[in-house]
């Protein structure tokens, strides 16, 4: 019976001390009233929530707005707001009365984060009295009144006359220390000439990320792609947004890091909207911004996938690519063999071609399908944001089937700073059909080509372009003479 006397009040005890550690937090002290001595202490939590609204950004940060229905009393007092992103930036916090703002001001705004934790709890009971629960020899339990001395690598106790260098059962402190609170919590001191107040404070949080992720179906014959765009969001940010509004702002927003004082790009995401459309866009400054048209509830520590957008039959072409180097014109050069080709998918971002929206940069990864007809993955590509009307260019790999060889002919050392030199570059194309491979040079200084057995395109001061016909199963040759001036 003694055992089992002992058994509940250590129960009790360990009842108690969760009550404590759950309860309330407690008034605020030096805010005090000179007839009450006291101020009055509001307090809310997401039961007064109306709305909550979220625009997140892609650089881990989100702009959060949370209205809440409270009541005050007349004159100053302090509101406990409570609920708020535990990676809240506090300097960036406002609050406003949504119904009448003239008669609410902020005197005085802090933001408590003092969080209580087993260490901490322990931290500020040193020098006080602590009960200690432990079993004697007989398994029975029994309490041991206490003074903490030391947490220093561990806890110190004194108990009578003897040091106790920790202890194997439990500790039990009377009550909770005020200075500590279960959740960040922001504070105002309030001038209130009103009573009701719908309030909405707004401020921004760290944690949350989002980014685009599209799945590309390319088809059999290779010249035309479906498209599914996907918006990826994380929040970890300490708070959760029940039946949020969610938007999402596009565009290169400039971020200051105070202790680097160095320019952060904020790249977010332009979306557009499907069959039925997901997200509404609209001109914002200098950005884009989007909607999603419906609610959704963004909870701590989840991954979230919302619908982007999504086209069909959008007309594709792929790119057979060789790539010299402009080294290659200054010296003799080794033979290289069985180079095989870059592979590329390029698209326009246009309207007529089942597109025409803004892109938001991201990964688009390709799927085709094999004879069996199921789906292959053959490359990704991470693109940057792409307005509409603009072109989008994909990297897949390089081509099992497609090689070359590079050799250097003739070489001659014109003057210190003049070069001439002759190239054959030989395309071998094993597939079974035929294809067009282009042979991109890139060349230096003040170049000329003097002889060629194809034509080729200068597509820019430095670039010469020389487009083959591969047969299918069978090879292609390219000669060329370039003399080059430093």
């Amino acid at each position: 019976m003694k055992r089992l006397l002992l058994s509940i009040m250590v129960m009790a005890a360990l009842c108690l001390l969760t009550a404590a550690v759950t309860a309330q937090p407690p008034e605020i002290k030096g805010l005090e009233d000179p007839v009450e001595g006291r101020l009055q202490m509001g307090q809310t939590t997401l039961k007064d929530q109306t709305d909550v609204a979220v625009t997140v950004y892609n650089n881990n940060r989100a702009l959060v707005r949370d209205r809440r229905s409270i009541k005050l009393l007349p004159g100053e007092s302090a509101l406990r707001f409570m609920d708020v992103a535990a990676a809240i930036l506090p300097e960036t916090v406002s609050l406003r009365s949504l119904n009448d703002p003239g008669t609410l001001k902020i005197l005085e705004q802090n933001y408590e984060f003092d969080l209580m934790s087993p260490d901490k709890l322990m931290e500020k009971y040193v020098g006080r009295d602590v009960t200690l629960v432990n079993k004697d020899s007989d398994l029975n339990f029994y309490e041991q009144p206490a003074t903490l001395l030391s947490v220093n690598n561990g806890p110190v106790y004194k108990v009578e006359d003897k040091i106790y260098l920790g202890h194997p059962g439990v500790v039990v402190l009377p009550e909770l220390p005020e200075e500590l609170i279960a959740k960040p919590t922001l504070v105002w001191l309030l001038a209130n000439e009103g009573t009701d107040h719908e309030v909405e404070a707004a401020y921004l949080t760290e944690g949350m990320n989002w980014r685009a992720d599209y799945v590309l179906t390319l088809n059999r014959e290779e010249t035309a792609l479906d498209i599914e765009g996907w918006v990826t969001l994380t929040n970890q940010s300490g708070a959760a947004y029940n039946n949020a509004q969610l938007k999402l702002i596009a565009g290169d927003v400039n971020i200051v890091q105070p202790e680097r004082r160095r320019e952060m790009k904020m790249v977010a995401m332009e979306m557009a909207a499907g069959a039925p459309p997901m997200m509404e866009e609209e001109a914002f400054a200098e950005y884009h911004l989007y909607t999603l048209q419906r609610r959704t509830t963004i909870r701590e520590n989840q991954t979230k996938q919302v619908s982007l957008l999504s086209g069909t039959n959008v007309a594709v072409e792929k790119h057979y690519e060789f790539r010299g180097d402009a080294g290659f014109y200054s010296g003799p050069t080794d033979t290289l063999r069985d180079q095989n080709a870059d592979v590329f998918l390029t698209f326009k971002n246009r309207e007529e071609n089942g597109l025409g929206m803004p892109l938001p940069g991201g990964v688009m990864r390709v799927y085709q399908a094999d004879q069996s007809g199921m789906l292959q993955f053959s490359g990704e590509d991470r693109i940057r944001h792409t307005p509409k009307n603009e072109e989008v260019r994909l990297t897949l790999g390089k081509a099992f089937d497609v090689v070359g060889d590079r050799t250097q002919d003739d070489y001659k050392a014109l003057g210190p700073n003049s070069h001439e030199s002759a190239f054959t570059i030989v395309v071998r194309n094993r597939k079974d059909t035929a294809i067009k491979v282009d042979v991109v040079e890139p060349m230096p200084g003040d170049w000329t080509i003097l002889e060629e057995s194809s034509p080729h395109v200068k597509k820019d001061a430095r670039t010469a372009i020389f487009t083959l016909d591969a047969p299918a199963d069978g090879e292609v040759k390219l000669s060329y003479r370039v003399r080059v001036r430093y």
